[in-house]
């Protein structure tokens, strides 16, 4: 049996509960759950790489070590074409301490505004790291492309999606439904690779 897959429930680590709802209705149908690391009492670690990438296994190696279960960690974030891929790793500092995201898409519409007539072309970008409690460590990685919209428009989602229109549509991810955007998200790209990797479909 693959390794990764256990009779208990894995470790997401993140304290972000939009994050925890996604990921947890994601792993439902593979029969397994997911514990946020605020409710087994995980501190956050400094996400302190410069990639999604090293973020991500930051984290996921992190909480496997503290709990000594395997442990799935998110490190996402909007990429902007017109601002060098700004923010990126660093989506979640723009909404500032208080996690105010009004705050960051402000200041995206600002930066772009700045820029004068420039192309409001984005990515949001997910890496996946799993990691076994022994050491094993694997990266998925998806990507959504698509366009920024400004004022922002719908109330469901997290983060940037408000802003956020999916290249082939005409409503932003917090327009959508939960189950529309979790067929198109970054997120759900990712997972799908680890999926196949860890599951075989």
């Amino acid at each position: 049996m693959n390794v990764f897959i256990r009779t208990d429930a894995w470790v997401l680590a993140s304290h972000n509960a939009g994050k925890i709802k996604e990921l947890d209705a994601l792993l439902a149908p593979r029969g397994l759950s997911v514990l946020g690391a605020g409710a087994l009492g995980l501190p956050e670690p400094g996400e302190t790489e410069t990639s999604f990438a090293g973020n991500a296994q930051l984290k996921a190696e992190a909480a496997a070590r503290a709990s000594g279960r395997v442990s799935l960690a998110d490190d996402s974030g909007l990429a902007v074409d017109a601002l060098d891929g700004a923010p990126g790793v660093y989506s979640a500092r723009w909404a500032g301490p208080d996690k105010d995201f009004s705050l960051a898409m402000d200041r995206v519409r600002r930066e772009l505004k700045a820029l004068g007539d420039v192309t409001h072309a984005a990515r949001f970008v997910c890496v996946l790291a799993l990691a076994h409690p022994e050491g094993e460590v694997r990266l998925y990685e998806g990507e959504v492309r698509g366009t920024l919209t400004f004022p922002p428009r719908g109330t469901g989602g997290f983060g940037y999606d408000p802003v956020f229109v999916p290249d082939g549509h005409k409503r932003t991810f917090a327009e959508m439904t939960a189950d529309e955007k979790r067929a198109l998200s970054h997120r759900a790209r990712a997972f799908a690779r680890l999926t196949a990797d860890i599951f075989g479909s």
